[in-house]
């Protein structure tokens, strides 16, 4: 490990101000909040992009340091930790009105970073014990159908009419919210059937419905320490974290289409199809997620490794910056419009 390597640790602050907002309340209630949706984007504006360049020996060489697998295991046990600190005190019933709302919030964006995104780096891993570590992470996010779906039907579709994670030119965040959610729950039932049956096993083995048996345990547990009113509660900070982690899904392919080709099949997918950022601390705090580009190009590449592609399209600002633009969807239609009619006239 190299002493660079320890700003990736900087990616705790999404749990220790999420923690922190539960433990003291009041004004730190919101949480996470403020540092993904204020701290990190106000640093942003007044630090420039730097497209750093490594060198290939070095990435391979970052590729094999175990410190990296590490800090993303040991979000499994934070995120619980955290989580089961929030049912007990959902059940406590002490929280006013406005500690609770924020909690929703402040949980919700802690179950989007550190459960969805991290189960993303996961789920892609090629041994067994990573994946196993995803499936962990989706169960209190009530997300555990996305890397089936993610993994078979999002890389194979990216930047096309049939992948509900695309988002299309002037279509706001909010009906994405609606399309995606719907088309990828869809499309996870479908690819599950097709893996079931090339496999030849039982239908009780397939994946989406044991990962809603996971869950169904999960929140009952939620019921027995916390009660009913508590489950509301905790299902709307798991829709929240959805939502989070889905405002990323907009923005990272944007108006991004592959042309259909004479030949019935899309041009093949490049660089060009993903919007990318190099605002190091966005990156870090996603783990390198922002340099989306160079994950679709190579799924199996560990985040520490991915690099920045000259040829792929950046957005003007990093992506928690862009998320909070893509809430108000006539401010993000001028600002993005004219750079996807840019990349569709180059």
């Amino acid at each position: 490990m190299k002493f660079r390597d320890l700003k990736y640790l900087a990616a705790y602050l999404v749990p220790l101000s999420s923690f922190a907002g539960l433990y003291f309340g009041g004004w730190a209630a919101p949480g996470a909040l403020y540092v993904g949706f204020f701290m990190v984007p106000l640093i942003e504006l007044f630090v420039p992009a730097s497209p750093e360049k490594v060198e290939e020996a070095e990435l391979d060489a970052k590729s094999k340091r175990t410190f990296f697998d590490n800090i993303l295991y040991l979000n499994v046990p934070v995120l619980y930790y955290i989580v089961g600190y929030y049912i007990w005190l959902l059940g406590l019933g002490e929280m006013t009105t406005a500690e609770m709302i924020f909690s929703i919030f402040n949980i919700g964006i802690l179950l989007g970073v550190c459960g969805i995104n991290v189960a993303h780096e996961l789920g892609h891993r090629q041994d067994r014990f990573s994946r196993w570590m995803a499936r962990l992470l989706l169960i209190p996010a009530m997300y555990s159908h996305f890397t089936l779906e993610h993994n078979y039907g999002h890389h194979l579709a990216v930047a096309t009419p049939e992948d509900p994670a695309t988002a299309r030119k002037n279509e706001s965040v909010y009906q994405f919210f609606f399309l995606f959610i719907s088309g990828s729950y869809r499309n996870a039932w479908v690819i599950g059937d097709r893996l079931l049956k090339a496999a030849g096993r039982p239908k009780w083995m397939h994946e989406v419905r044991i990962g809603h048996v996971a869950q169904l345990i999960f929140l009952a547990f939620v019921v027995a320490l916390a009660g009913w009113l508590s489950l509301l509660v905790y299902l709307c900070a798991a829709l929240v974290g959805i939502l989070a982690l889905e405002a990323v899904n907009y923005i990272e392919h944007y108006g991004l289409i592959r042309k259909f080709m004479p030949s019935g099949r899309y041009e093949p997918m490049t660089e060009k199809h993903s919007w990318n950022s190099n605002h190091e601390l966005g990156r870090i705090m996603l783990f390198e997620l922002v340099r989306h580009a160079d994950h679709h190009y190579q799924t199996t590449r560990k985040y520490q490794a991915l690099r920045h592609l000259d040829d792929s399209p950046q957005l003007p600002y990093g992506y928690p910056m862009s998320i909070l633009l893509a809430l108000i969807p006539p401010i993000w239609f001028k600002v993005m419009n004219p750079r996807v009619e840019q990349l569709q006239k180059d």
